[in-house]
């Protein structure tokens, strides 16, 4: 497991007290009116010991203020991909756009 996932992986469980086992990793383009407004990489997780679900999508990104950070989305409806995850977390406020 690549340092990248392993930190995700490591977010995912400290943030949603639950084990985590990487799936997959997604390239994901979000597009508004022609253009890119979000680009990267979506890692899905498996997840077991959550009472809700048993996914959780998950990418590193930069704060403000040049801080790593990782946005972590649980697979709850309507997130059901790593696509909605992005939209949601977009929506939210969660991650900055490009």
């Amino acid at each position: 497991m690549s340092e990248r996932t392993e930190k995700l992986k490591t977010a995912i469980e400290t943030l949603h007290h639950c084990t985590a086992h990487h799936l997959d990793s997604t390239p994901v383009f979000e597009a508004f009116q022609g253009k890119v407004i979000w680009e990267g990489v979506v890692d899905t997780f498996e997840i077991i010991g959550h009472p809700k679900t048993f996914r959780c999508y998950a990418w590193p990104f930069k704060s403000d203020a040049g801080e790593e950070l990782s946005a972590t989305v649980l697979g709850i409806p309507p997130v059901a991909s790593p696509e909605t995850a992005v939209k949601v977390a977009i929506a939210s406020g969660q991650i900055s756009l490009v």
